[in-house]
């Protein structure tokens, strides 16, 4: 069932005092709370949920939950522990009265997480940016110059190797053969063990010759139990539909330990959407995760950066070719159709230039906007400008790692990827309007002090 929502006269508050009696109503989390339309995203939400069942948690709180766990960087248990002692966080999940333990469990959370959609994360976008605006941190003028730039989301998965993809396949499908009552002639458990272990040490030692030997080994073994598995689940259709996902991964993992050029392949058991991206570092030259792209202002706001575009790709796109899809969704979110966007040269070749059908007519037509590649020489010294800031949008990356749960994405498959991506756009804009409406609150506090140390004086004299 839809969201409930939060009644206005709380029937146990009659000896309680109110939130807004003890907290400082000039506090940044506050003055956001107020400025949030919390009505057009409970709209939003009320499409996610069915007319059957009890109501569900009511929307304030659990975007606001989100937003403060992408804002403070807190994972699900983190911010549940710190609502329960700070008031300013149930202030700004809807909360009337202090209350000493939650009111909901934690695990709602996650259940949100899996029914809110895309178009919620863009509203909830879309949302901090609209803030920011009604905050004067930005304005429109400031988001008709862009930066784009891509970067890998990591899972947190460890490294993958072939010895320790083997072993994990031998195990999973020994597992789900007892439990579906089939009795293999031998597991290989302890022996795949052993080899696991040794196949790290030789290929420690450089001793490849001895590591392909156990590979050899390992690899063997669990072609034995695939084919044990096959044989045994062959006359029983449901039995082997319910084997189908685990033996086309276990497959899988025996082909590309066989052929490093075989195409799929699996670098995670448990993740078999992440994928190897090589982004030229040094320190990382292969990373684990998914692509994402990245769509900032160009010039620093009043505000600072923002973010006006997050989103996670899968399969390892070229970047030039999702250039033009960026900034579409750029200007649907923001409303604001981009003039220039500056980028670096991994998107040479995106073919912007180029006329395209408009679907409506079936002409041609130009993108709107000018893309400028960095190293382009030959500019006006504005647009020179322009482009020397476009390496301001790597600071940025850098902080929706390292402050906004980007650096490791814990949330399972591709629409956890997509989650944490938005989520950590959403934290970072949100950061930067408290900033600001602290700094506001901060100049609005010496405005006053200096005006009375003025009225002061002229009583005086």
């Amino acid at each position: 069932m839809k969201p409930a929502k939060p009644s206005a006269q709380e029937p146990d508050g009659l000896f309680k005092t109110p939130l807004e009696r003890f907290i400082d109503m000039q506090h940044p989390l506050v003055g956001l709370a107020d400025r949030i339309d919390w009505d057009a995203l409970d709209a939003g939400v009320v499409g996610c949920f069915g007319t059957a069942g009890r109501p569900a948690v009511p929307t304030r709180f659990m975007l606001g939950m989100l937003i403060l766990k992408a804002t403070y960087d807190l994972s699900d248990e983190a911010v549940f522990q710190r609502w329960t002692c700070d008031p300013y966080f149930q202030f700004f999940t809807g909360e009337a009265y202090f209350q000493h333990r939650v009111p909901h469990e934690r695990s709602g959370l996650s259940h949100w997480r899996n029914r809110l959609g895309a178009d919620i994360l863009n509203a909830m976008l879309r949302e901090s940016l609209t803030v920011a605006q009604d905050a004067g941190a930005l304005s429109k003028r400031d988001m008709e110059v862009v930066t784009v730039d891509t970067t890998v989301q990591e899972k947190s998965v460890r490294f993958p190797t072939d010895a320790a993809l083997l072993y994990t396949a031998l195990v999973k499908l020994g597992a789900e053969a007892r439990t579906a009552g089939i009795k293999l002639r031998q597991s290989y458990v302890r022996v795949g063990k052993r080899a696991q272990i040794m196949a790290g040490r030789y290929a420690h030692a450089k001793q490849y010759k001895r590591m392909r030997k156990q590979l050899k080994f390992l690899r063997n073994r669990l072609g034995r139990v695939i084919r044990d598995v096959e044989r045994n689940t062959a006359n029983d259709p449901e039995i082997s539909a319910a084997f189908t996902s685990t033996l086309r991964k276990a497959r899988i993992i025996t082909g590309q330990a066989l052929n490093r050029h075989a195409k799929p392949k699996i670098y995670s058991w448990y993740a078999p959407e992440v994928e190897c991206i090589g982004k030229g570092k040094a320190r990382t030259p292969y990373e684990f995760g998914c692509k994402a792209t990245i769509t900032s202002t160009n010039g620093r706001a009043k505000g600072g950066m923002f973010i006006l575009h997050a989103d996670a790709l899968h399969g390892n796109p070229f970047d030039g070719h999702t250039l033009g899809e960026a900034l579409k969704q750029t200007t649907a979110l923001t409303g604001v159709t981009p003039k220039r966007a500056y980028v670096d040269k991994g998107y040479r070749g995106h073919k912007q230039k180029l006329k395209t059908p408009d679907p409506a007519s079936g002409l041609p037509t130009r993108p709107s906007w000018r893309v400028f590649i960095s190293g382009r020489k030959a500019l006006k010294p504005s647009l020179k400008a322009e482009l020397k800031r476009r390496s301001a949008i790597e600071p940025v990356i850098g902080h929706m790692k390292a402050d906004h749960r980007m650096g490791k994405n814990h949330l399972k498959g591709r629409s956890g990827d997509r989650f944490n991506v938005k989520m950590a756009a959403i934290g970072f804009n949100f950061r930067r309007i408290l900033k600001w409406l602290e700094a506001l609150v901060l100049w609005l506090t010496v405005w006053m002090w200096a005006n009375t140390a003025g009225l002061r004086k002229m009583a005086v004299c």
